[in-house]
C-alpha cells in the first residue's frame, strides 16, 4: 500500500535505510544473477592501494564507473564488477620503513626479507574495511568478495607469464638508465611517479670554471643548481649553432668563454667586460679542459674532460655551457654515450649509494648525503679558485610522492621492456580506442606515446612480484620462468608462494656448466602488475582462457587524467606487445578534484572537508551528482566546494522530492474523497488531451532518446545537465502549472489524467536517474511501485528499481511542435518575470496586458495556443501578439558602461560615450546580432554597453509599457496602475498568508479545516478587500472562511497575528469544516458572472461551472445552452467574451471561476466592468447522512436562489427538488436542514 510522504526529509538517513533494503534483498548479487545469461559487458577496475583512505579522486572515478556499469546492466548486459587491490610496491614499504625505522638495504638485510615482507603483508589491507564501508555507503555496487589482489599467487603467476611472453619476443633487456630516484625509499621511480609531486624550492646556484688545457688562462664557465654532481663531471656541452664569446672581466682580468646571449648570467652591465672574440659553439668541439676533481681521471682515456656539442643546450638559462655528469642526467647520459665517453654496458661513474650518500670513491665527501654536501663542495671549489659565482635559484623541483623528500636523478642498473620500437603500433592501437573527452587521446596521451621510451620495469625492493629471471654470475646464461609448474620442474622444489622469501633461495642447474643459476634480486614495478591485471585477475592463461579471450578487450575503463602516464599507458604497452591490440574499447578520463582554493588537496594542510562527513551531512547522491555535473567529467579540474553539494539538495533533490510528495498526496486525496484507487498501467492508460500533459510526456521521451544516445557515447557531461534541467521542467513548469488539475479542482477525470501523467514522468525519471542517484530513486520507487497495476509486471522481480531495465523510447509520443510551443511560452513567461522583478511588481498583483512581438508568425501561433498559461503565470488579463514592433514605438538606446570603458579608453571615453548615446535603433539591433560595433574607431562588445528599450509615447497611447527581450521574442508588460488589480493583488496576499500558515502547520490538502479571520480596524482597506474578494479567496483556499470570534468549541491548529497594508490581520486555522447550517463566505462551486446583451435585452446572471463540486463540468457548448435556457433567448448565435477576448472550445472555463463574462450576438462588448462579487443570491449545499446515488462524486454543491438576477421564483418544494437533482437523490427522501 502506498505510504504518505513526509513534508521534510533527511536524505542521509533515508540512504541508510535504502542500504538496509539492498543488504536484506542482496540486490547487487540478485542483479548479477538476473543478468547471468545476457550478453557480457567487460569492465576493468584499476586497483587502488589499501594503505590509505579513499579521497575525492577515488570517489569521482568510482562514481563514473558505477554509473556506466549500472547503465550497461539496465541496457540488458551482464556486467561483472570486481574490485581490485594494488598490494605491492613503495606505498606499503614506505609505511613499514617509517614504522620500523628502516634507513636502507642494510637494515632489511639484518632483519631478513621474510620478516620484512611479513610486516608488509600485515598492513596491506589495513584500510580495506574502511574502503568497503565508504564505497558501499557511496552507493557503488562492486564485488568485494570476488575481488583480485596483486599479492595472490595466481595473480603473480600470470604476471610471470606476461613477462615471459615479452622475454621470448626479445623485448626484455638489462641496461643502465638515469631515472628519478628516491633516496628515502632507496629505489628508482617511474617518470609518472616523479611527476606526482613538484614543489617550488630554493637550490644553490653556482658558476664554475673549466680551464682549457691549451691555455689555462682561458676558462669555460658552466652553471649548475646541483653542485653535488660536479665530482662526477666527465664533460661539458655547448650548442653548435649559438654564438659564443671570449671575454675579459675588467675587475679580475680573468678570461672566460660563455654564450653571448647568456652574458647576463655573469654580468649586470656590459661595462664589466670586454669582448675579445666571437664564434659559433661548434668551434669549441673537442677542446680539452682541466677536471674539477681527480676522482675519475682514468675516464680521460675514453675522451672525458672535453667539450661536446648538442642542440639540447638552449639560451634561456645558465651560461650556455652545460656540465655533464652522465650518470645523473638523462641528456648527459645520451650525449656522453653518443660521443663514446661512456658505454651502455660500461661500469658507471655513479659514486652515490641508494640512500643518496657519497661512496668512498669521492674521498673528500664520502658518507655525506648529497644535498648536505652541496655547501662543502662549494667551499672546496672556492678554495681551489674554481668558483666564479654563488647564489640561490628558485625553481620547481620533483619530490618523492611518498616520502615528500627531494628526488635525485641517478643511473641504476635496471630491466627494461623495449617500447621505442613499437611507438607506431601503440599510436595505431590508441586510435582504435574511444576516449571521452577525445582531446585526451589526441593530445595528452597521444603526445606521451609519441615520445615513449623503453620502460624500466624493475625495482630494487622486496615487497613485490619477483622478476622470474635466473642467471649465472656473469649474466651470460639466463632462464626466464613463466609459471609455477615450470619453476617446480626446473628446480625440483614445490612452490607455495611467489614472493621473494619463497623463491630467492631456489636455484636452477646451469646447462652451460656455470654451476647454478640464481634469481636476480629485483622485483617488478607495481605498474607492471597493474598493467597485467586484465590477464592476472582471471589467472590467464592457466584458467578461464576462453572466457578471457571472448571478452578482451574490455568494453570500458575509467580513471583520472593522471593515469595517462600510468595505468592507461601500461595497459596499452602490454596488450600491444602481447596481442597487438588495445586493452580497452572505451575510456572516460576525469580531471582532478582540487581544494576550493585551487591547491592540491592535502591531509597535512586540511584544506578540504572529509568525504564521509559530506556524505553524512548531505547524502551520497548529492555528492555523486555534484561531482558528475561538473567540469571534472570533461577531464578539467574541479575546485571542490561544499556549497555546491548543498545546492544539489536545494535545487535538484528537494524540488524533485516535493513533486513526488505532491503526487502521493493527491493520489491519496483521490482515493479518500472520490473512492478511486489509482493504479498505473502504461499499456492501458488513456491518452490525455491536455497540452501540458502532451508536452511533458513528449519532453520525457525526447530525454530518454537523448539519454540513450549520449550514454552509449559515454558523454556523461552532456547527460547530467539535461537530467538536472528535466527536474526543473517537471517541478517548476509542469507541476506548478497543473496544480489545480492534480488536486482535482478541474474535475475527477482531468485529475486522473494529470496524476497518470505525473506518475509516468516520475517513474521514467527514476529509471533514468537510477545509475546516477541510486538512493533517492530507490526511495521513491519503493513507494511508487505500489501504484503500478500488478497485471503489467509480467511475473518479474520488481522489488528494487535497479532490477528494472531502462524504458524504451516511445517515438509516437514525441511531438516536437508541442515542445517548441512550450519553449516559446516559457521564454515569454521568463521575460515577463524579469520585467516584474525589475519593476518590483510581485506576480500576486495582476496587470492589464502582455504584448509579445515576434517576427515569426508561426511562433506567435504556438504562443497563442498556450495563452491561458501565460495569463495565469504572469497574472495578466490579456495577451496581445504582434509582428510589428514599430506599432508600439519601440526603440533601442544604449548607455556606455562607465567603469569598463572609462578604464579602457581613458581620454577617449568622453567622445565615445557621447557617440554611444547617439547610436540609432537599427545600429543597435545589428549589434545585438553580431555582438560587436565600431564607435569612434573603437571596437566595442556586449560588456561595454547597456541596451534599453524606449517607447514613443504618442504611439503607445496611455499604456505604460516595460520591455525585455531574449533576441527572439520581445515582451512588453503594461504596468499602468489600476486599483482593481491592486485590490486583487492584496487578496492574493491574504491567500498567500493562509497557505503559508497551512504549510507551517504541516497540513495537507485533504485536511478539513475552517479558517477564521479578523481584519482591524473594521471597514478599512484590507477589511473591504477581503469582503469584496471572498469568493476569489475561497476559490483558492477551498475551506470555510469565517469572521472572528473563534468558537470556544473549535479545535485550534495554529494561530498567527500579522500586518498587511496597515491593518492587523489575525488568522486561526481550526480542525474540521463548519457545522451544518453555518453560512460559509463563498459559493461552493466554480462559477462565472454573466452580463448579457443580446437583441436589446440586457440582463445579469450566474452559471455554475460545476455542481456538485468536481462534477458536471461545463464546456463552452453546454455554457451557451444554459445561457439560452436561463435567459429564454430565441437565438442560438451567441458570442461569449472575457475582457474583449472571445471564448473558444479550447478555453478552460474553470480558470475563469469568479470572473465576469459578456454574452453578445457576435460583437465584442463596448465597456468592460469587472465584478468579483456574485451577481445572484445562493445557498450552499452539503450532503450529510447520505451518499450521492447517480452522481458518485461530489458531496457539496450549491443552488442559485435567483437566476437571472432578480428572478426569485424558487419555492421550498422547488429548492428541495433542485437539491435532489444536484446529488441524484429521490426528492421524497431529501430533507434540508437550514
Amino acid at each position: 500500500m502506498v505510504q504518505p510522504v513526509p513534508e521534510t526529509i533527511n536524505f542521509p538517513a533515508e540512504e541508510e535505510q535504502i542500504l538496509k533494503i539492498w543488504k536484506e534483498l542482496d540486490c547487487f548479487q540478485e542483479c548479477l544473477k538476473q543478468s547471468k545469461n545476457k550478453p557480457r559487458y567487460t569492465f576493468y577496475d584499476g586497483p587502488p592501494f589499501a594503505t590509505g583512505l579513499p579521497h575525492y579522486g577515488h570517489i569521482l572515478a568510482g562514481t563514473i564507473k558505477d554509473i556506466v556499469t549500472r547503465f550497461a546492466h539496465q541496457s540488458g548486459f551482464s556486467v561483472e564488477r570486481r574490485f581490485g587491490w594494488d598490494c605491492h610496491g613503495l606505498p606499503v614499504e614506505y609505511e613499514i620503513d617509517k614504522t620500523l625505522g628502516i634507513k636502507g638495504p642494510e637494515d632489511v638485510a639484518k632483519m631478513g626479507i621474510a620478516e620484512y615482507n611479513r610486516h608488509c603483508r600485515s598492513i596491506v589491507m589495513r584500510y580495506s574495511g574502511e574502503w568497503e564501508t565508504a564505497i558501499t555507503r557511496l552507493g557503488r555496487w562492486i564485488d568485494f568478495k570476488n575481488d583480485y589482489k596483486t599479492l595472490y599467487p595466481s595473480f603473480m603467476e600470470s604476471v610471470w607469464w606476461v613477462f615471459k611472453q615479452l622475454y621470448d619476443k626479445g623485448l626484455v633487456y638489462r641496461g643502465v638508465k638515469v631515472m628519478p630516484f628516491s633516496t628515502a625509499c632507496n629505489t628508482p621511480l617511474s617518470n609518472f611517479e616523479a611527476h606526482q609531486n613538484y614543489k617550488d624550492v630554493q637550490d644553490p646556484s653556482v658558476i664554475v670554471t673549466f680551464p682549457l688545457e691549451e691555455d689555462e688562462n682561458i676558462s669555460l664557465v658552466a652553471w649548475t643548481t646541483t653542485p653535488w654532481t660536479l665530482p662526477s663531471n666527465l664533460a661539458v656541452c655547448v650548442s653548435p649553432e649559438y654564438q659564443y664569446v671570449k671575454i675579459k672581466e675588467i675587475s679580475s682580468g680573468n678570461i672566460y668563454i660563455i654564450m653571448e646571449a647568456r652574458l647576463v648570467a655573469l654580468f649586470k652591465s656590459d661595462t664589466e667586460y670586454n669582448i675579445l672574440e666571437r664564434f659559433k659553439g661548434i668551434a669549441l668541439k673537442g677542446k680539452k679542459y682541466k677536471p674539477l676533481f681527480d676522482y675519475f681521471l682514468e675516464c680521460k682515456e675514453t675522451g672525458a674532460f672535453s667539450v661536446l656539442v648538442d642542440n639540447y643546450v638552449k639560451e634561456e638559462e645558465g651560461t650556455g655551457v652545460v656540465h655533464q655528469a652522465p650518470y645523473f642526467g638523462a641528456d648527459d647520459f645520451r650525449v656522453c654515450v653518443d660521443y663514446g665517453i661512456i658505454q651502455k654496458d660500461s661500469s658507471p661513474v655513479c659514486p652515490v649509494d641508494a640512500s643518496g650518500c657519497f661512496t668512498a670513491e669521492v674521498k673528500d665527501f664520502a658518507g655525506q648525503y648529497v644535498k648536505d654536501a652541496d655547501k662543502n663542495i662549494i667551499k672546496y671549489l672556492k678554495d681551489k679558485g674554481r668558483l666564479v659565482h654563488c647564489s640561490t635559484f628558485n625553481h620547481n623541483y620533483p619530490f618523492c610522492w611518498r616520502s615528500d623528500t627531494p628526488l635525485i636523478y641517478k643511473a641504476v642498473p635496471s630491466w627494461f621492456v623495449r617500447v621505442e620500437h613499437m611507438v607506431d603500433k601503440l599510436l595505431e592501437n590508441n586510435d582504435k580506442c574511444y576516449w571521452v573527452p577525445e582531446f585526451v587521446r589526441e593530445k595528452r596521451f597521444g603526445n606521451w606515446l609519441k615520445d615513449a621510451r623503453d620502460w624500466a620495469i624493475s625495482r630494487n625492493r622486496y615487497w613485490g612480484t619477483p622478476i622470474p629471471l635466473w642467471v649465472s654470475e656473469d649474466f651470460e646464461e639466463v632462464v626466464c620462468v613463466g609459471s609455477v609448474a615450470e619453476l617446480e620442474d626446473l628446480s625440483g622444489i614445490k612452490i607455495e608462494d611467489l614472493h621473494r622469501e619463497s623463491v630467492d633461495h631456489i636455484t636452477i642447474p646451469s646447462h652451460g656448466g656455470k654451476g647454478v643459476l640464481r634469481r636476480v634480486s629485483e622485483v617488478f614495478d607495481c605498474w607492471f602488475e597493474s598493467g597485467s591485471m586484465p590477464y592476472a585477475q582471471v589467472h590467464y592463461p592457466f584458467e578461464n582462457r576462453r572466457e578471457f579471450e571472448d571478452s578482451f578487450p574490455a568494453d570500458f575503463i575509467a580513471e583520472g587524467i593522471d593515469q595517462t602516464r600510468g595505468w592507461f599507458y601500461t595497459l596499452l604497452v602490454l596488450s600491444t606487445a602481447l596481442f597487438g591490440k588495445p586493452p580497452f574499447r572505451n575510456v572516460i578520463v576525469n580531471g582532478l578534484v582540487l581544494a576550493s582554493d585551487g591547491q592540491k588537496m592535502s591531509k597535512r594542510k586540511k584544506n578540504y572537508p572529509d568525504p564521509i562527513n559530506i556524505v553524512n551531512k548531505y547524502g551520497a547522491d548529492a555528492l555523486r551528482l555534484y561531482l558528475i555535473n561538473s567540469p571534472v567529467v570533461r577531464a578539467e579540474n574541479l575546485r571542490f566546494k561544499e556549497d555546491g553539494v548543498r545546492d544539489v539538495l536545494k535545487d535538484v533533490f528537494l524540488p524533485w522530492y516535493n513533486a513526488y510528495r505532491f503526487l502521493i498526496q493527491n493520489v491519496q486525496k483521490l482515493q479518500k474523497e472520490e473512492g478511486i484507487q489509482f493504479l498505473y498501467n502504461e499499456s492501458t492508460v488513456e491518452d490525455s488531451n491536455n497540452i501540458m500533459d502532451k508536452w511533458i510526456l513528449s519532453f520525457t521521451q525526447s530525454l530518454i532518446q537523448f539519454f540513450k544516445t549520449e550514454m552509449e557515447a559515454y558523454r556523461l557531461y552532456t547527460v547530467v545537465p539535461r537530467l538536472v534541467k528535466f527536474v526543473d521542467m517537471l517541478t517548476n513548469w509542469y507541476v506548478r502549472m497543473n496544480r489545480k488539475r492534480l488536486k482535482g479542482e478541474t474535475g475527477t477525470e482531468d485529475c486522473e489524467r494529470a496524476l497518470e501523467t505525473l506518475f509516468a514522468v516520475l517513474f521514467y525519471m527514476c529509471r533514468l536517474m537510477a545509475p546516477f542517484t541510486p538512493f533517492i530513486t530507490e526511495l521513491m520507487y519503493q513507494n511508487l511501485r505500489h501504484l503500478i497495476d500488478p497485471s503489467s509486471v509480467e511475473n518479474k522481480d520488481t522489488s528494487c528499481i535497479h532490477y528494472l531495465m531502462l524504458p524504451q523510447v516511445r517515438e509516437s509520443i514525441i511531438d516536437r511542435r508541442i515542445e517548441t510551443a512550450v519553449a516559446q511560452m516559457q521564454s515569454v513567461i521568463e521575460l515577463g518575470r524579469v520585467i516584474r522583478d525589475r519593476k518590483t511588481l510581485p506576480v500576486k498583483y495582476p496587470l492589464k496586458e502582455v504584448v509579445v512581438i515576434q517576427k515569426d508568425s508561426e511562433a506567435l501561433e504556438e504562443i497563442r495556443s498556450l495563452e491561458k498559461y501565460i495569463l495565469e503565470e504572469l497574472n495578466v488579463r490579456q495577451l496581445t501578439l504582434s509582428t510589428d514592433k514599430d506599432k508600439y514605438g519601440i526603440r533601442l538606446k544604449a548607455e556606455p558602461d562607465h567603469m569598463v570603458l572609462g578604464k579602457r579608453l581613458k581620454g577617449a571615453f568622453k567622445s565615445v560615450a557621447a557617440a554611444i548615446k547617439g547610436l540609432q535603433s537599427v545600429q543597435l539591433e545589428e549589434f545585438q546580432k553580431s555582438g560587436s560595433i565600431i564607435v569612434e574607431g573603437h571596437e566595442l562588445h556586449e560588456e561595454d554597453l547597456r541596451l534599453m528599450y524606449t517607447f514613443d509615447a504618442s504611439t503607445a497611447g496611455s499604456a505604460q509599457y516595460e520591455a525585455h527581450s531574449d533576441f527572439q521574442a520581445l515582451v512588453l508588460l503594461d504596468v499602468t496602475p489600476d486599483q482593481s488589480m491592486v485590490d486583487e493583488g492584496v487578496a492574493r496576499e491574504v491567500i498567500n498568508r493562509i497557505q503559508k500558515l497551512r504549510k507551517k502547520a504541516h497540513l495537507v490538502p485533504s485536511d478539513e479545516i475552517t479558517i477564521y479571520y479578523s481584519s482591524q480596524p473594521t471597514g478599512e482597506y484590507l477589511d473591504n478587500v477581503i469582503k469584496n474578494h471572498t469568493d476569489f479567496i475561497l476559490g483558492t483556499v477551498k475551506s470555510s472562511l469565517k469572521l472572528y470570534p473563534v468558537p470556544n468549541s473549535a479545535e485550534i491548529i495554529i494561530q498567527e497575528k500579522t500586518q498587511l497594508k496597515g491593518s492587523n490581520l489575525d488568522l486561526t486555522l481550526a480542525k474540521g469544516t463548519s457545522d451544518v447550517g453555518a453560512l460559509p463566505l463563498g459559493l461552493n462551486c466554480a462559477y462565472v458572472n454573466i452580463k448579457l446583451s443580446v437583441d436589446g435585452k440586457k440582463q445579469d446572471g450566474v452559471i455554475l461551472l460545476e455542481n456538485p463540486r468536481g462534477d458536471n463540468i461545463v464546456n463552452l457548448i453546454k455554457l451557451k445552452n444554459m445561457i439560452i435556457s436561463i435567459f429564454r433567448l430565441q437565438t442560438s448565435k451567441l458570442a461569449i467574451f472575457h475582457e474583449k477576448k472571445e471564448l473558444t472550445n479550447e478555453t478552460d472555463l474553470m480558470i475563469l471561476s469568479g470572473k465576469t463574462v459578456y454574452v453578445t450576438a457576435g460583437t465584442a462588448p463596448e465597456a468592460i466592468i469587472q465584478s468579483e462579487n456574485l451577481l445572484c443570491k445562493y445557498v450552499n449545499l452539503q450532503l450529510v447522512n447520505a451518499k450521492p446515488q447517480e452522481c458518485l462524486k461530489g458531496t457539496v454543491g450549491a443552488i442559485l436562489l435567483e437566476n437571472p438576477a432578480g428572478d426569485t421564483g424558487l419555492t421550498y418544494p422547488g429548492l428541495l427538488h433542485e437539491t435532489a437533482k444536484v446529488f441524484g437523490l429521490r426528492s421524497k427522501k431529501t430533507k434540508i436542514v437550514p
